[in-house]
């Protein structure tokens, strides 16, 4: 396979192993769920959920029944209309890195070929890029200096500056200075953040 496949939607794995194997396929931003802290953790559900608003997202979990468990909290938690399914085949065997095989004894995400992992992904619909088109990673990603010369980290007034902004984007209150920054980066432009970050400066 030459070249990685470029695509608009963003991609939701269990895990960074997961992660890895499809950075090899795909050109896109992929997110994990951290398995099954996505139960617990509303800053990575928030991200999943707006990454799925700004430009799709497709979810790509393993075949077992933890994979499913994980992409129905995704499915209960996001509009149908931002998701795509895709779906690896149950194949047996065990990832090269583990000393035994799962309870299910079934490959998951990273144990598929690259073919395999295009094929699903394809299958789900995912928005095949032209060459040339809205590059990602090229531009620098905002940090933590740009939230705290905007007032929303490390200052007196930060907090309710905070909760402005996440009132303005529709984003549940509990987001950390942290995740805040991560979906800035994930599901905006960096003009489109920082013209967001400029009402909170004033």
């Amino acid at each position: 396979m030459d070249g990685l496949i470029r695509i608009r939607e963003a991609v939701a794995v269990e895990g960074r192993y997961d992660k890895n194997t499809l950075s090899q396929v795909v050109d896109t931003l992929i997110l994990e769920t951290g398995g099954f802290q996505i139960f617990k953790d509303p800053d990575r559900m928030a991200l999943l959920r707006r990454a799925a608003e700004k430009r799709g997202l497709i979810v790509l979990t393993d075949s077992d029944g933890a994979g499913f468990m994980i992409r129905s909290r995704i499915k209960g938690a996001i509009p149908g209309a931002c998701l795509k399914h895709a779906y690896i085949p149950d194949l047996p065997g065990k990832e090269r890195r583990k000393r035994r095989p799962g309870k299910e004894g079934k490959l998951g995400v990273e144990g598929m070929s690259p073919q395999v992992l295009e094929q699903a992904l394809r299958r789900a619909g995912a928005t095949v890029l032209e060459e040339g088109s809205e590059p990602t990673g090229a531009v620098p990603p905002l940090t933590k200096a740009d939230l705290m010369a905007a007032g929303l980290s490390g200052g007196p007034d930060s907090a309710r500056r905070r909760q402005d902004l996440l009132r303005r984007l529709d984003l549940p209150e509990h987001v950390t200075a942290n995740a805040l920054l991560a979906i800035l980066n994930t599901c905006y432009t960096r003009q489109e953040a920082l013209a967001l970050l400029a009402p909170a400066a004033e």
